[in-house]
């Protein structure tokens, strides 16, 4: 299954966004496309990829989903049909990947928007799938606690006889502090 987390569509603007960091007022993202960074404020309406689904007959089918058939169907390429195409193409294309999909309630546009975020994702390389990428975060968990193992051998813990006190604290001893002079 492809792996869509951290991919968001914000309302009243073009393209797909990754998440890079969390600022004090919202989220900063980077667009897919163009690799330029904005803040997105809290009161803005976002949607994530992942938790987006569509109807079907019966429950509904997470886009994850129906986009790894489009990926399966076109073996990893571009998707055959795009934003531009003729309502009935578009329809007859998506029944073909999703049969079951539910006609009264998608819509075209929602078909529309779910082929041009495939082909977005798929010309910027972001279609991964789940299994790859957790091997892949699993080997670099793994050399990294090694290192802290090494790490930590090579500390020798030295104790003297003196307190030990914060960085940047003066030890007073014997002399109390009241406030008045």
């Amino acid at each position: 299954m492809i792996d869509l987390t951290g991919i968001i569509s914000i309302s009243g603007q073009p393209g797909l966004y990754k998440i890079v960091a969390q600022s004090k007022n919202g989220i900063i993202v980077e667009g897919l496309t163009d690799k330029k960074r904005v803040n997105v404020y809290a009161s803005t309406k976002v949607s994530t990829l992942s938790d987006i689904s569509m109807f079907t007959t019966g429950d509904d089918k997470p886009i994850e989903e129906i986009m790894t058939a489009v990926f399966e169907k076109e073996k990893g390429g571009a998707a055959a049909i795009d934003g531009k195409s003729d309502d009935k193409a578009v329809a007859n294309y998506f029944g073909e990947i999703l049969p079951e999909y539910d006609k009264e309630r998608v819509y075209v546009s929602n078909m529309r928007k779910l082929f041009s975020w495939y082909n977005a994702l798929q010309t910027t390389g972001n279609l991964k799938e789940k299994g790859t990428e957790k091997e892949g975060e699993e080997k670099t968990k793994a050399i990294k606690t090694e290192d802290k193992a090494k790490a930590a051998k090579k500390t020798v813990s030295k104790d003297s006889g003196k307190a030990k006190t914060s960085v940047g604290v003066k030890k007073t001893t014997g002399v109390r502090k009241t406030g008045t002079a």
